[in-house]
This record gives structure tokens, C-alpha cells and sequence, in this order.
């Protein structure tokens, strides 16, 4: 889960960060022809900003699914374990109950 926490994290402080540079770039005290530029050139850069949230996000994917593995590789495990221990216990039962019953049909019966 705390994967899926810095993810969110990281997808918040990049667009965070994305509003603040807009916002910082439409109040400053410049021409319009240098906002502009400025604004083009951020522009530019987008594709590149995108690309490194992807790479970003698909780390963290890549993490979380490491992480589901090994959870569900050892959640396998105990539950192969406890379906070896339950037919152990079975079997012993049945042969506490066949060895009863053995016993039962020896004995005379008393009337």
C-alpha cells in the first residue's frame, strides 16, 4: 500500500509542480512576447515531463506487482502446507477409527 501512496505522491508534486510554472509564468511581470516563448518553450518540454511520469508510474506498477508475487508466492506456500498438514491429520484419523472399529467387531458380544 505504501507503494500505492508514492505513487499518488509523485503524480501530485508533477502536476503541482506543472500549475505552480503556469501559474508563476502568466503573473510575472514580462511582455507578452517573452510569456509567450516561455509558454512555448514549457510546452515542448510536456511530452518529455509526460514520458518521465510514465516511466515513473511504471516503476512503481512494476514494484507493487513484485510485491503482489512474492505475497501471493508465500500465501501458496502456507496454504500447500496446510492442506499437507490437513490430509496428514485425516489419515491418522482414519486409522485411529478403522483400528476402533477393528476392535469393536473383535469383541463379543454380551447379551
Amino acid at each position: 500500500m505504501s507503494d500505492n501512496r508514492s505513487g499518488s505522491f509523485l503524480g501530485g508534486l508533477f502536476l503541482g509542480a506543472i500549475a505552480g510554472a503556469v501559474a508563476g509564468i502568466l503573473v510575472a511581470p514580462r511582455a507578452g512576447r517573452e510569456t509567450r516563448q516561455i509558454l512555448k518553450k514549457s510546452a515542448d518540454a510536456l511530452p518529455e515531463l509526460a514520458e518521465d511520469l510514465s516511466y515513473s508510474v511504471q516503476l512503481q506498477a512494476d514494484r507493487l506487482s513484485e510485491t503482489a508475487v512474492r505475497n501471493w508466492d508465500s500465501t501458496l506456500t502456507r496454504l500447500k502446507e496446510a492442506i499437507a498438514t490437513g490430509v496428514e491429520a485425516t489419515q491418522r484419523e482414519r486409522q485411529t477409527l478403522d483400528a476402533i472399529d477393528a476392535t469393536v467387531k473383535r469383541e463379543p458380544k454380551s447379551e
